[in-house]
């Protein structure tokens, strides 16, 4: 099943003395709506209200003769917990989504917010305690699947003073952050994705090489790998950027020849992200993938392949990545949803090396603006380890806009 967050597009904070305007998307079965800004100001009644999803996944979507697929969405609920400003944002600092078996977890507006672990089926949600850091932090969501314990990893920014901490959900009066080491000073640059017990997420080091000396790292990237269990961290060597998915159960990364960092574009270069991955479309009628499978952890040996196809409405630009199905299809879902316009999900096989396009239907005529969407796939409800005692409170219903 696919899960699809909406959330109305907003006005995003200052970074380095510079404005930026914020839209992103991320990977996700749910939708996130975000309410939009009227006058440079945000509309208080619906600003941080998500909108939740859901649409099942189609199985061997190849087998049908349409060149394009229709699915239903289905709405769950309009989620904004105790009016906490959860607004999305390309700063990575600013704003966090991680999804684990079955629940996600959401902190976004930092100086006004709390990091909230939800049900997006249920609407059932906990707030966790406040986390203060230095200039924010990038904060991650993962799973262990032995001891059926959530837990959220902080990582401090690394030219600012403070610690990296860890928080056990579910611990009951004991849920509070403790501190954490990790001894290779690095920049966040992604978003993580939790496999098996394993956190992982994309670093960069090239700013630190003069106090990571005593670390054996021959590339600016790393993979920054975090057991959930042990709480212990190792790394992983990476050539260039990259994103990180789940492949069959394997870490796998992928890239497009001409890839971008964007948070680099948002951060450090203060570009519009939004226009420019409008302004580049026209280059993508030839789509060259490369996808990379991590077979031997220890060894650090990739298994290397790559795809080119060519789609009249795939601009890779203006997608995001959802994931990986059970069986292999990488999916991409589009970044915004404009309710003028078709929403489309994209599942490329790169054994087949084919591409199919499935609209998805349903999110109704209450969107009457762009929305940015998160989109997850493989949502499975697991009530042995999601449907815990602190996920007590019980949305309220939300009035219609």
């Amino acid at each position: 099943m696919f899960s699809f967050c909406f959330k109305w597009l907003a006005e995003s904070p200052m970074t380095a003395g510079k404005f930026h305007r914020a839209n992103k998307t991320t990977p996700s079965v749910f939708s996130n709506l975000r309410n939009g800004s009227e006058n440079g100001k945000e509309n208080a009644k619906s600003c941080g209200v998500w909108s939740f999803f859901s649409s099942p996944q189609l199985e061997n979507p190849y087998e049908k003769s349409s060149s394009t697929l229709v699915a239903a969405a289905e709405f769950h609920v309009k989620f904004s917990p105790d009016n906490l400003r959860i607004n999305h944002y390309y700063d990575l600092k600013y704003f966090s989504i991680g999804y684990a078996s079955g629940l996600i977890y959401l902190y976004g507006n930092r100086g006004q917010a709390r990091p909230v672990i939800c049900n997006p089926i249920t609407g059932r949600y906990a707030i966790l305690p406040d986390r203060y850091t230095y200039r924010k932090a990038y904060s991650f969501f993962g799973f262990d699947p032995i001891d059926k314990q959530y837990k959220v990893l902080s990582m401090v920014y690394p030219s600012g003073p403070g610690d990296s901490k860890i928080l056990t959900f579910g611990a009951g009066d004991m849920m509070t952050w403790r501190k954490i080491n990790c001894l290779l000073r690095h920049d966040v640059k992604s978003e993580g994705v939790c496999i098996n017990g394993v956190l992982y997420y994309l670093g960069d080091t090239s700013d630190w090489g003069h106090v990571n000396d005593s670390h054996d790292v021959t590339s600016d990237y790393v993979i920054v790998c975090f057991d959930v269990r042990s709480e212990t961290f190792t790394f992983i060597d990476v050539e260039r950027f990259c994103r990180l998915i789940n492949y069959k159960g394997k870490l796998a990364v992928i890239y497009w020849e001409d890839d971008v960092d964007i948070y680099e574009l948002y951060y450090e270069e203060g570009i519009d992200v939004d226009k420019y991955m409008e302004d580049n479309v026209d280059a993508d009628a030839i789509n060259e993938l490369r996808l990379w499978i991590l077979e031997d952890v220890e060894k650090q040996e990739w298994s290397k392949y790559a795809y080119t196809w060519s789609d009249d409405k795939f601009f890779r630009r203006l997608v995001s990545i959802g994931g990986v199905t059970a069986s292999g299809e990488i999916v991409f879902s589009m970044r915004k949803y404009t309710p003028t316009q078709p929403f489309y999900v994209f599942y490329i096989n790169p054994e087949r090396n084919t591409l199919q396009r499935v609209e998805i239907q349903g999110f109704g005529e209450g969107f009457k603006k762009t929305c940015s969407v998160c989109t997850f796939v493989n949502h499975v409800e697991d009530l042995n380890a999601n449907d815990l005692e602190q996920l007590q409170s019980v949305h309220p219903p939300l009035e219609s806009d």
